[in-house]
């Protein structure tokens, strides 16, 4: 696929069905639209390839103000989508050639998307990140020195890490009991990639960066549950995002297009 053109952004998948004429704008200021086969509806965008294709992404890709801007826009039309619909939504930058390569798609992967669509069907992503700040008790002043004034200070950091170390276990075992206890709610669950332990210079740690995927019906129980976690679990501090579409648990990792 040459970057002269056109060429066919994907935003998500549906099952066939009505989804109204006010899809919003995507990622060029166009406006999103569909391409039917296979009993499946995929929702997509014309864009230019000057911006889109394969040259050109690979640049842009590395702008984060461009990235940020073209993420934003995507997840708004999947999220517009996902208001009226079960929806599998499609990895960030999947350009195909033309619709006839949508169509394709959609048939190769029919039952990949089939099998999506039953798992997400009434349900939607809920994010929660647990923080904990593992910092421990701060040293006593420092020995005036004399005889076994080394041998003072190894002790007291041998304990100061001790204590840095039993305070993460207690911290690990409350998010595990965190993360068991929603899972007892959720339809599925999966821990993501923690950050680092050291964010904007503090000793802020996340022990737990999950993801659930949650019958909307149930929607308000899963948010009382996080509350009430929050309430017997006072080393870390939850953060309940959501709902999202259901990102994590399409079992749908790619989608290729074919160069032409």
């Amino acid at each position: 696929m040459t970057d002269e053109g056109t060429g066919v952004w994907m935003y998500t998948v549906v099952g066939n069905g009505p989804l109204g004429d006010d899809l919003p704008t995507g990622v060029a200021g166009e406006r999103a639209r569909t391409v039917e086969a296979a009993g499946l509806t995929a929702v997509v965008g014309t864009v230019g390839l000057d911006l889109f294709g394969d040259a050109a992404l690979r640049h842009n890709l590395e702008d984060l103000d461009w990235l940020e801007e073209v993420a934003r826009a995507h997840d708004a039309v999947v999220g517009a989508v996902a208001d009226t619909a079960d929806t599998v939504p499609i990895r960030l930058a999947t350009v195909c050639p033309d619709d006839d390569r949508v169509r394709s798609l959609l048939i190769e992967r029919r039952s990949d998307f089939e099998a999506a669509l039953r798992q997400i069907a009434g349900r939607a992503e809920w994010g929660v990140r647990a923080v904990a700040d593992t910092t421990a008790p701060p040293e006593d002043a420092p020995d005036a020195g004399g005889p076994g004034a080394g041998a003072r200070y190894l002790a007291r950091r041998r304990a100061a890490l001790s204590s840095r170390e039993s305070i993460e276990r207690a911290v690990e075992a409350e998010a595990d009991d965190v993360h068991s206890a929603l899972l007892q709610i959720a339809a599925g669950g999966r821990r993501q990639r923690p950050t680092a332990p050291v964010l904007a210079g503090t000793r802020a740690w996340m022990p737990l960066n999950g993801t659930y995927l949650v019958d909307r019906a149930r929607a308000d129980e899963f948010a009382a549950a996080v509350a009430a976690l929050q309430d017997t679990h006072q080393r870390l501090r939850l953060d309940l995002t959501g709902p999202w579409p259901p990102y994590s648990f399409t079992g749908i990792d790619d989608v290729h297009e074919e160069p032409s």
